[in-house]
């Protein structure tokens, strides 16, 4: 698998812990979007795009199936929201 483009959507909110949300495009041929980028208590991470449950609970629509998979999405998304904050300084 190769994420081919990233897209980030700066959050303007200073005080909100949703900082931006992604969109990546696998292969050139598969995107999946509202990916979001949070500031959390141990820095940064990204939460892939869920749905609320009738019972209250989230379930993500979209997620990858190993830790790979995971930590490659994770490292793009977040250097090319740290590309974007950067531009926009």
């Amino acid at each position: 698998m190769k994420i081919t483009d990233v897209r980030i959507r700066l959050v303007t909110k200073d005080d909100a812990k949703l900082k931006a949300v992604a969109s990546i495009t696998i292969d050139d041929c598969i995107v999946v979007h509202d990916i979001k980028i949070i500031n959390g208590r141990e820095g940064m991470f990204i939460s892939m795009p869920s749905r609320k449950t009738p019972d209250g609970e989230y379930k993500d629509i979209v997620h990858p199936i190993n830790t790979e998979t995971r930590e490659q999405i994770k490292t793009a998304v977040l250097s090319a929201y740290e590309a974007e904050e950067a531009k926009a300084e």
